[in-house]
């Protein structure tokens, strides 16, 4: 039998199965914390092995809520890293399985365990029975594009200075909800976007484009934010058409903060 796995924190465990797993490993009912865990780690790991996390479909909603997370994980799908499915009920006990070991994650207090096996009839068992529910799981939809892609996409439509912005202030925040904890996408896509001066036409076409949100979302955003006084718009000529807005910062805190700091300040605003 493997010698038990302890160790003070999820991202610990994680790091030491997925660095010893041999090409596949499941992750079965992780909670909304582990997913987080998981998915920062897979990122990090130059080889990981290919990852299919069966997990309670609304812990997933949950968690890849989160524009930072989801397009995170969105990049590890690209990489035919991850694969997401959804229990048919969250009552599953909380393992990880790959064809040589078991570990049943357990918490207690402020401490998590990995208990593990390699006891081969066991670990056989638990395999095939999780891949089997595996195969009859269906898939999770992940509709947020992969980070990589929104960036690469924001510097080649837009410009590099705006994708150095909206990276900065990616950098700066937690997480990217939109529901108090953190500004959501376009809401951070528009703040850039102002403080660049950029088109609403153009940073709305490229938001729907890469998949982020439709114009008519960020239409509303934009109203809503101007309604708040963070940014206004100026009428800019076209040759056919109705004149297309310029966004621009419509506060002066916005116009004075660093990039790093405008996260913070969007946000008290905001409030």
């Amino acid at each position: 039998m493997a010698s038990n796995l302890l160790d003070d924190s999820i991202e610990d465990i994680f790091r030491t199965v997925l660095q010893t797993a041999s090409e596949d490993l499941i992750v079965v009912n992780p909670s909304a914390d582990a997913i987080e865990e998981l998915i920062d780690v897979a990122g990090g790991i130059s080889e990981p092995p290919r990852i299919r996390l069966l997990g309670d479909e609304s812990t997933l909603k949950g968690v890849m809520s989160d524009f930072i997370l989801a397009s995170n994980a969105a990049d590890l799908i690209d990489e035919e890293t991850l694969e997401l499915r959804a229990l048919a009920d969250g009552s599953e006990n909380s393992l990880l399985i790959s064809p040589n070991e078991v570990v049943a994650l357990i918490n207690v207090g402020d401490t998590v365990a990995g208990l593990t096996t390699d006891d081969e009839e066991f670990v056989s068992l638990a395999y095939d029975s999780y891949t089997t529910t595996w195969e009859e799981a269906e898939t999770f939809n992940l509709r947020t594009p992969p980070l990589s892609r929104v960036r690469s996409t924001l510097a080649e439509d837009i410009g590099e200075p705006v994708e150095a912005d909206f990276t900065g202030v990616l950098d700066s925040l937690q997480t990217a909800r939109g529901d108090g904890d953190g500004l959501d996408e376009v809401t951070i896509s528009l703040l850039i976007a102002a403080k660049n001066e950029v088109l609403l036409y153009d940073i709305s076409k490229w938001g729907e484009d890469v998949g982020i949100a439709s114009k008519a979302t960020f239409s509303r955003t934009k109203t809503r934010l101007e309604d708040m006084g963070l940014i206004d718009t100026e009428k800019v000529p076209i040759d056919v058409g109705r004149p297309r807005l310029r966004l621009k910062f419509g506060d002066e805190r916005l116009r004075e903060a660093n990039t790093d700091q405008l996260a913070s300040v969007a946000q008290n605003l905001l409030n």
